[in-house]
């Protein structure tokens, strides 16, 4: 299978170009790895190059200062293995986060205020949307 794909990539111009950059930003991964502690690495990755400017990411704002302070550094072990580097771009990723689902608002009335707001409820008209949010109210509260 792997050997479709690589025939498949190679056979044009465009995916042959693909393939180079990506095979390149792969081996810019590996010496980033190499040049930065391990916890640093983990936190960060080569995103793109663009000419002679290498664009990393970092999972957070103290990555990103961190990787910033080093990113001279890092042009220059890049440049000493061999790759047109010359610039590093820090930015930081964004990470998407679901929200949880948050549960409803619990709604706790004591029974003097449930009363107190069954008797304002009903001194209102009937079609009254204030009696009626009342109500609603009154029905999905617990006694508290």
């Amino acid at each position: 299978m792997t050997q479709l794909i690589h025939r498949f990539l190679g056979s044009g111009d465009a995916l042959a170009r693909l393939r180079d950059h990506a095979a390149r930003l792969r081996r810019l991964q590996t010496v980033l790895e190499q040049h930065v502690p391990p916890s640093l690495a983990a936190a960060c990755s080569v995103a793109n190059l663009k000419g002679d400017m290498l664009v990393l990411l970092a999972d957070g704002g103290a990555v990103a200062a961190r990787l910033k302070q080093i990113a001279p550094t890092l042009a220059e072990q890049f440049a000493a293995a061999g790759l047109p580097v010359k610039s590093v771009q820090v930015k930081v990723r964004i990470i998407e986060q679901q929200d949880a689902l948050r549960p409803p608002p619990e709604r706790k009335l004591s029974d003097a205020g449930r009363r107190s707001l069954a008797d304002f409820s009903e001194s209102l008209p009937a079609d009254s949307p204030l009696r009626e949010s009342l109500e609603r109210l009154i029905a999905r509260s617990r006694a508290g």
